[in-house]
Formats: structure tokens, C-alpha cells, sequence
């Protein structure tokens, strides 16, 4: 009808078709009990003197019907108490509660002609659930209305939008993450055929335009910027603030709603999304206000706006909560068999992968995919102008199983398949959809610094300011190295008459504190926390003249920087090379590191929460490896081969990013392109204040329990 509005014969046809639904899908649950009960052995429907096969049928369709209607009424309010539960638990206990609801169902069945172990109710509630799902789907495949009216179910809207509220509107805009997925994978993954939904996109005139990011390439400063275009005094993805006395850490609540805060407090305005905006599964909100999985959101207060928020609309349907715990538990296996491999071919380099690992994987790459695609597909059908998602699964398994390889490749896979039921979904939204692919970083391969060298920065650093370090740290060269150097110059200090820079020198305290080393992924960051200021070379030399001269001189490192009262800053390099940042270009000792790194040292060096020590690991141009200061094989947050370039995929019809020749450069620059493309779909932007940008709780620390993640710097979105 002209208004939109349904009229009495099409409600009644409409009603039929759903009753007829659920019929067929009573008839074949029925049917799969039937068969169920004849192959379990644990699994009855008769009495004790048995019955006969239609009283058997009817004991089958009372308790298929039962446990179909709990599924409905029962379950949500199930999961909906069960939000506070961990999410890796909450997965495990899918199972356990929808055998559950189907002995409830079995007792509810008369003269007791129902029973089942507890195992064995648990696998066969999997079952119907399953059944049921996908009978329901398929009777819905040639029913656009049934589709529609499923996806909304599933995304927990109950109707779709009145046509009359987006007519006129301009197209809406999808913007996904692929984190970590670099420029040089994604053109690999589509030439290898693993993301056909990319290269048909790619056929029909989509472009594909590289980004080069800041020094610190990770998805705190990446994101903060392409979202609230500013990711000023971001130096790493965790580092420590001496005004404060804390360890900022991109991926706690606490540090994440700090940065947005100060983010809003900058530009003015509450970020990317301020209008109709969603952020699902980000570090950062973007000024949205429908919002799941968004850690900075984690100590907003209401109960809408928790991070855990976004789980509820998905795990309320039995069959969605099943269907991701089967795949969170088939992950779990895979993983262990894909390490077992690795150690048994005794593959190059590696990284432990035990422990609480696979459940970590599991949840990035199963439960949070599709929670967040659930909640991408629900925006589209309500009918929102912007929506930001985070895809995290090729980050997590990046790091552990390296960027290249079978483990990366079958995750590749299935981002483009959720891509592609993105897209499909968008067929049936209220309004046109532009979906425009990005990420915010890459990946660089390399064995571990520790591997490599047999000790951490951290015992370098101990070892070169002549700090106690353990045994099999001072058995390796570079530990013994240190030592002595830092031994020799202690006594070379000893008898200094004066300070080598003339000048008068800043009183320091009588007992030092032990340094603060930090790693985000090949950057390390060394703080002094006794001195309020950040440290000038001289100053250090003085406390522990061997410590620059033992990093500087490393061969697993590339560079150090380093505030100087003579020279403003510096930076230092093997074979005594020093270079003043003010003079510092993209040749000399940051050469190998190619085009823009010169600027994005000399950036950070202007942040106020620099570390007194900014160390950047060496960088092989021949093989793009890299030795990251943590347990991790695939890394980024410094500098040095792929993990600098990202990438941006965008529809033909909105302009290109950058001029004929230009550059994109920067996670800020990156933020204005997608402001623009948003004025090209929707009109202006209008931005808010930022008084209204954030309501933060009294203790965001208090909030950090109720993380997707346990855990005080989870690696599920580890940089």
C-alpha cells in the first residue's frame, strides 16, 4: 500500500505463512527427536512397558513443542541474567543450559515417558537446535519478508524501519575493520583467491589505496584517530605517564575512556559517529550512541550502554547461541592441532600457544565476529547513516601464528564470507548502503627479540644500567656485553671531574628507582618514574652511562631517541651515528625504514608523554622481518616494513581519498577522508559537544571485570 502500512488480507497472508513455518519446523523437530531417541541409548520417549509408534510420535511433538517454547520465552531472560558471566564461559555454558531447557521440556511430558542423561541432553538439544535453525532458514530463503523478519530477530529489532522515516535519505555508510590486515596481505589474500567478495568488489571499480600510519602502527592510536580524529600524545599502545604514575594500556577501560576523553577535549566534537552512529566491537565509540563491545563505553553508566551490551541481541536466539559455541569449541581444536603441527615440523619462528590461548583466539575469532556482525546487520535494517565495526580475528592470529601462512589464510576466508552476508543484508535494508573496507595497521614478521638475542629489552635495559639480571641473561653475549660496558663506564664516571655538556646539571635523586621497560610490539619504551621530566641524554649518561651506548649498539635494535639539553633530541644508532631530530631525514639511520619515518619520529618526539626512552627494533628490508619486544611472531606498533601500511577500500562512487600522486598519511588524515565521504552520502556532520561526549563512572577500574576479555591487558585486540 501506498503508506507502507499492511492491509487486512496481507496480515492474514502474512500470518498464515508464519504459522505454517512453524508448523514444518514443530513437524521436522518432532521428527529429529524420533530419530534421536531410537540412536541414544540415554535418550527415551516411552514408558517403561512401551508404547506404541504414535503414542510415542505425540510424546515426541509435546516435548519438541515444549522445548521449542522455552527456547522462546525461557532462553532470553537466561541470557540476559547471564550477561555478568565471562563471554569465554558464557560460550561453554550455551550447551549446558540448553540441555537444560530440554529436560524441562522431557518433564513436563505425563506418566514420565520422557528421560534423558544429563550428557545426553545436551547433545541433543544441540541438535534440535540446530534442526531447527536451519529448517527455519531455509522455509524463510524465498520469503523476503521471513528473511527480513528473521534477520531482525536476530539482531534484536522487532520491526523494521516506516519507509516514511528514510525517505529522501541519502545512502547510509558501513565502514569495517579488518584489523591488522595490511595493504600487501589484502592484495595477496584476493591474487590467492581467499577473498572472492573483495576481488569481485576490486572488478567493478573499487579502489584500493594504501595508508601509511604514525610511528606507533596499532589499533590504540590507529583508531582514536580515524574515529575522533586525534591521536596526539598516543606513543605506543602501552606506556607509562610519570604526571600520573600509571601505565596507560590501550585495551583497559580505564585507559581506553581516558583517551577519548582527552580526544574530545581536543577536536571539539564527539568523533566520527555523532550522527544516527553506530561503534560495534571498537577501542573507541566515535560519538555513536548505539554502541556494543566498546571498551571505552565499559565504565559509561546505564545498563544500554555496557560493553557487554551487544551480546544480549545475539545470544537471546538458542539456535545463534549454540551455533557459536559449536564454532567457538571447533576453533578451541583447531587451534591446538595448528600448534601441535607448528612444534611437531618444528616450524621457524614460533611462540607458545598453550595456556588460555585457544579460548582467547576462539572468542576473537568466532564470538566476537559474530556478535559484531549480528550487530552490523541490525544497524543496517534499522536504517543507520554510519556504522563503524572492528573484525579483530586476523590480528589475534597474526601475532601468534605470524601474518603470512595455512593459520591466517583460513581466517582471510571467513572475514570475506562475513563480508559477503554484510553485503547481502545490505540488500534488504530500508535505504542503500556503501560498505567501505579498512584497517588500521599491517603486520611485520619476525622472530622474537628474546628468541633472537636470549634476553629481553627489559634485561637489557637492567643489564646496561649494571642492574641485577638472572643467570642465563648474563650467559648470553649480549647480557655479558652490557655488563662490563656498564661496569667500565661506572668507573669511568667515578673519576669525571666535571659534565661533559658544561652545563649546570638537574638535581636527581639520591637512590634511583628501577627503570620502567614496556613493549608494544618491535617499540620499547624505557620511563624513569623518580624524575617528574622527561630525561635528557645527559642526564642518563650520568645516572647509567653505559645504558644508550648498550641499546644504541645492539644489532636486534634499529634506533633510539632520546631528548638532549644540547641538541633539543636525538637520535642514535649503531657505529655511534647521532643525528639531532630537528636534522633528521629519511636517509642517514632511518633509511631502511622507508619514506615518512623521519616525520613520525619527530611527531612523537613532541608528545608530552613520550618515554625518556624510545627504542625501535632493527629492520631487515631484504626479508621485511622485524624482532617485536613481546611474545609475538606477527607484530606492529614502531616502524618497520608492513605493519606501516594499511588500507582503504572504497566504492567508486564516493571520491577518492587522495589527489592523483598524494599520499595518505596518518590516522588523522585517514578520519577526514571518511568525514568527507559521510558529507558526500548524508550532508553535514554536525558534531556535539564534548561535555556530552562521555559520562564516566566513579571508578572506571571497577568496570574492567566486565570485559568480553579477563584479563588486565587482553590480547584479543592486542594492539
Amino acid at each position: 500500500m501506498g503508506d507502507g502500512r499492511w492491509g487486512g488480507a496481507d496480515r492474514w497472508r502474512s500470518a498464515g505463512r508464519t504459522l505454517a513455518r512453524v508448523l514444518v519446523v514443530w513437524a521436522v523437530s518432532t521428527l529429529t527427536m524420533l530419530v534421536l531417541a531410537g540412536v541414544l541409548p540415554d535418550f527415551q520417549l516411552q514408558s517403561a512397558d512401551g508404547d506404541s509408534f504414535t503414542r510415542t510420535a505425540l510424546t515426541a511433538a509435546t516435548a519438541a513443542g515444549a522445548f521449542g517454547l522455552l527456547g522462546a520465552l525461557v532462553w532470553p531472560v537466561i541470557v540476559r541474567a547471564l550477561l555478568l558471566v565471562p563471554a569465554l564461559l558464557l560460550g561453554l555454558l550455551v550447551f549446558f543450559l540448553n540441555g537444560s531447557l530440554l529436560l524441562i521440556a522431557l518433564w513436563v511430558i505425563p506418566d514420565g515417558r520422557g528421560a534423558a542423561a544429563p550428557e545426553t541432553a545436551v547433545v541433543v538439544a544441540a541438535v534440535m537446535s540446530a534442526v531447527a535453525s536451519a529448517t527455519s532458514t531455509a522455509l524463510a530463503v524465498r520469503d523476503d519478508d521471513a528473511y527480513r523478519r528473521r534477520l531482525y530477530r536476530l539482531t534484536g529489532r522487532t520491526r523494521p524501519r516506516d519507509p516514511a522515516d528514510s525517505a529522501g535519505a541519502g545512502p547510509g555508510t558501513v565502514f569495517l575493520q579488518l584489523d591488522g590486515v595490511g595493504h600487501h596481505v589484502l592484495r595477496g589474500a584476493v591474487a590467492d583467491g581467499l577473498m572472492p567478495t573483495v576481488a569481485g568488489w576490486l572488478d567493478a571499480g573499487h579502489r584500493l589505496t594504501p595508508w601509511r600510519t604514525d610511528w606507533s602502527s596499532q589499533t590504540g592510536a590507529s583508531q582514536l584517530g580515524i574515529l575522533h580524529g586525534s591521536n596526539e600524545d598516543v606513543p605506543a599502545f602501552r606506556w607509562y605517564e610519570k604526571d600520573t604514575g600509571r601505565i596507560m594500556v590501550s585495551n583497559r577501560p580505564a585507559s581506553a575512556v581516558e583517551l577519548q576523553r582527552r580526544a574530545v577535549h581536543r577536536t571539539g566534537d564527539g568523533g566520527l559517529l555523532t550522527v544516527d552512529g553506530a561503534s560495534r566491537g571498537n577501542l573507541f565509540s566515535g560519538g555513536a550512541d548505539q554502541l556494543a563491545l566498546v571498551l571505552s563505553m565499559a565504565a559509561r553508566r546505564g545498563r544500554r550502554n555496557r560493553s557487554r551490551a551487544g551480546y544480549f541481541a545475539y545470544f537471546s536466539d538458542p539456535a545463534n547461541a549454540v551455533r557459536t559455541a559449536g564454532s567457538l569449541v571447533a576453533e578451541c581444536v583447531r587451534e591446538m592441532y595448528q600448534s601441535t603441527r607448528a612444534r611437531l615440523r618444528r616450524e621457524t619462528p614460533r611462540v607458545s600457544r598453550g595456556g588460555t590461548y585457544p579460548f582467547v583466539r576462539a572468542f576473537a575469532t568466532v564470538v566476537e565476529r559474530d556478535v559484531v556482525v549480528s550487530a552490523v546487520m541490525g544497524d543496517m535494517l534499522a536504517g543507520r547513516t554510519a556504522v563503524y565495526a572492528d573484525l579483530v580475528a586476523y590480528d589475534e592470529v597474526a601475532h601468534h601464528s605470524g601474518p603470512h601462512g595455512r593459520d591466517t589464510d583460513q581466517v582471510l576466508a571467513r572475514l570475506d564470507r562475513a563480508v559477503a552476508l554484510i553485503a547481502t543484508v545490505a540488500e534488504h535494508a530500508p535505504r542503500p548502503y556503501r560498505i567501505v573496507l579498512l584497517s588500521d595497521h599491517g603486520q611485520s614478521p619476525g622472530e622474537t627479540f628474546e628468541s633472537a638475542y636470549g634476553l629481553t629489552l627489559k634485561d637489557l635495559v637492567r643489564a646496561g644500567c649494571g642492574l641485577p639480571v638472572p643467570r642465563r641473561v648474563r650467559r648470553t653475549p649480549s647480557g655479558s656485553e652490557a655488563r662490563d660496558a656498564a661496569r667500565d663506564a661506572l668507573r669511568s664516571a667515578l673519576h669525571r671531574p666535571v659534565d661533559e655538556s658544561g652545563e649546570t646539571a638537574r638535581e636527581l635523586p639520591a637512590r634511583p628507582s628501577e627503570p620502567v621497560v614496556l613493549a608494544s610490539g618491535n617499540l620499547g619504551l624505557i620511563s624513569f618514574p623518580d624524575v617528574p621530566h622527561r630525561m635528557t641524554r645527559e642526564e642518563i649518561d650520568r645516572r647509567h652511562p653505559a645504558l644508550l651506548r648498550t641499546l644504541a649498539h645492539h644489532p636486534g635494535v634499529g634506533f633510539v631517541l632520546v631528548a638532549s639539553a644540547e641538541h633539543g633530541s636525538v637520535v642514535l644508532a649503531r657505529d655511534g651515528v647521532e643525528v639531532p631530530v630537528a636534522e633528521l631525514a629519511d636517509g642517514g639511520p632511518l633509511a631502511v625504514f622507508g619514506r615518512g619515518a623521519a616525520a613520525a619520529v619527530r611527531r612523537t618526539d613532541g608528545f608530552p608523554h613520550v618515554a625518556d626512552i624510545m627504542v625501535n627494533s632493527m629492520y631487515d628490508p631484504a626479508t621485511g622481518t622485524v624482532h617485536a619486544f613481546e611474545e609475538q611472531i606477527g607484530s606492529h606498533g614502531g616502524l618497520g616494513g608492513e605493519q606501516s601500511r594499511a588500507f582503504l577500500l572504497s566504492p567508486p562512487d564516493l571520491s577518492p581519498p587522495v589527489g592523483a600522486g598524494e599520499e595518505l598519511v596518518g590516522a588523522e588524515r585517514v578520519h577526514r577522508v571518511l568525514r568527507r565521504w559521510l558529507r558526500e552520502s548524508s550532508g553535514p556532520q554536525v558534531p556535539i559537544g564534548p561535555a556530552a561526549a562521555l559520562e564516566i563512572s566513579p571508578s572506571a577500574r571497577e568496570t574492567e571485570s566486565i570485559l568480553p576479555v579477563e584479563g588486565p591487558v587482553a590480547p584479543d585486540k592486542n594492539h
